[in-house]
């Protein structure tokens, strides 16, 4: 908890995106054989979804949506929850399907694809454009405001 502390929001938001990414990685590595590993990561990475597009549909991007000016920085915003709502139809499908099938491994591998996406977006577009828009001492601010949200969250399950 205490590695959160002091972090600004972008800070906080990519190492989200490294933990999944990796959890992502872990999951494609596996094998039919694997079916318990498998639900356990993808448990896993339900579970770090669910806290990272909370912190970001709460508290980050309505703050950058009020910030920037320009329409195609208003569109990444829009684009951003539109991306977090695919992931939110394919990982119900994914918990549904066989674990120790193929089509599992087919479906874990556009689940990442689609997460990889999203993060690199954020993090090569909307992230240098809401660091431009609020600043550093808006960021630390979201970063704290983030950072108890995702305490509060995770301290819920």
């Amino acid at each position: 908890m205490a590695q959160t502390k002091g972090k600004d929001a972008i800070a906080l938001l990519k190492e989200d995106h490294k933990k999944v990414k990796g959890l992502l990685s872990q999951l494609e590595k596996t094998t039919e054989r694997g079916a318990d590993r498998r639900k356990t990561l993808l448990g896993k990475i339900e579970d770090e979804i669910k806290v990272h597009t909370t912190i970001e549909e709460e508290i980050f991007y309505p703050a950058y949506r009020d910030a920037v000016k320009k329409k195609d920085d208003r569109e990444l915003y829009q684009e951003a929850l539109e991306e977090h709502h695919v992931v939110d139809l394919v990982l119900p499908e994914i918990k549904r399907t066989n674990p120790a099938g193929e089509v599992f491994g087919a479906k874990a591998k556009v689940l990442k694809e689609l997460i990889e996406h999203h993060a690199d977006e954020e993090e090569k577009e909307m992230f240098p454009k809401a660091r431009r828009a609020l600043g550093a001492a808006e960021l630390k601010d979201l970063g704290a405001r983030m950072a108890a949200r995702k305490r509060t969250l995770k301290a819920g399950r």
